[in-house]
């Protein structure tokens, strides 16, 4: 019997999202950067948060949502991130619970808030997002459980954790542990801010550390420094293994050394709110590649989850996932 017990262990920021419509004006009256995310303190997250509308509250981050949508589709996943002892930490570990993710990291023993980020979607279905992290900072290499990590067949990091210093840590141990057990390492960009904010050390990670990375456009010519696509995957071939490059309408790219297999879009009726859609498609490719399917099939079932998110407000599905597969892909 193989000793795998997760197929992927995801490692990040655990942050409730608040969610909200608003117009442009918004956007500007707030000075917001439109479509990116911006860390702000506790102070600027409160005034967001009384100037904003009507908003839905859902436990969320980048990984968060990842590992969730993996459960979704029938695979078997870990969480390790930190919460505060209030009540949004409740939820959010209540929620990721629910689908059926192992998480077991201890609750924050400060008196830190847990992490919520202010999501304001504007008529194009674009996410403005601003996030206060709480007690995401929290996280040390100590709530590695290297029980967990070995034993998951990939451990999946998010760009937004090399923010706090000793997430960082917790990050390069979980990469260690994974080589050390012959496992492997996935990260995703995140945020083109956050690749420029750390980019030697990004590209130290990609070349040195990880074996299949998620990214979209924006993200990968960051990464290399280049204006062009093709220059930023002719230069992704030289470094990893297996990328995938999304591209929003225009579809994802698989790169697989010489191999690059081009994915389309999943057809939606109307582009709801674009939140979630990163995370659900390395979600739906992390699965594939864990099952054993081929690049070609990982990258369709990725881009149906992708496109089962962006159908309806929020970043986790509504359908299960597994049922979605089963009439879709097969």
């Amino acid at each position: 019997m193989s000793d795998k017990l997760f197929d992927v262990c995801g490692i990040g920021n655990a942050i409730v999202d608040v969610l909200a419509h608003c117009d442009l004006d918004f956007i500007d009256r707030m000075s917001l950067n439109k479509g990116t995310m911006t860390l702000i303190d506790a102070a600027r997250a409160e005034q967001l948060y009384d100037a904003m509308g009507p908003a839905v509250e859902a436990s969320g981050g980048s990984c968060g949502n990842t590992i969730a949508g993996i459960a979704s589709l029938g695979g078997r996943g870990a969480y390790v991130g930190k919460v505060g002892n209030d009540q949004l930490g409740g939820i959010f570990r209540h929620d990721m619970r629910a689908t059926g993710v192992h998480f077991e990291t201890a609750t924050a023993t400060t008196t830190t808030p847990t992490a919520r980020s202010m999501i304001f979607v504007t008529p194009d279905a674009e996410r403005t997002m601003n996030t206060y992290l709480g007690a995401c900072v929290e996280l040390t290499p100590e709530d590695v459980d290297p029980n967990v990590v070995t034993r998951a067949k990939v451990t999946y990091l998010e760009g937004y954790l090399w923010d706090p210093p000793l997430a960082k840590q917790a990050f390069l141990k979980a990469a260690n542990l994974a080589h050390g057990a012959g496992r492997e390492i996935s990260l995703s960009l995140s945020d083109p801010f956050c690749v420029q904010r750390y980019l030697a050390e990004f590209q130290d990670l990609v070349k040195n550390h990880v074996d299949i990375l998620f990214a979209n456009e924006h993200e990968i010519t960051a990464l290399w420094e280049t204006a062009y696509f093709d220059e930023a995957v002719r230069i992704t071939r030289e470094h990893c293994s297996l990328a995938a490059i999304t591209r929003s309408a225009k579809g994802s790219l698989i790169v697989a050394g010489p191999q690059l297999v081009e994915v389309p879009a999943w057809p939606v009726a109307k582009v709801v709110d674009v939140t979630g859609a990163g995370d659900l498609y390395a979600a739906g490719f992390l699965y594939g590649y864990t099952q054993g399917r081929d690049h070609a099939d990982s990258g369709r079932i990725a881009a149906l989850a992708a496109g089962e998110v962006i159908s309806h407000f929020g970043a986790r599905p509504e359908t299960p996932l597994a049922e979605l597969l089963l009439q879709q892909v097969g």
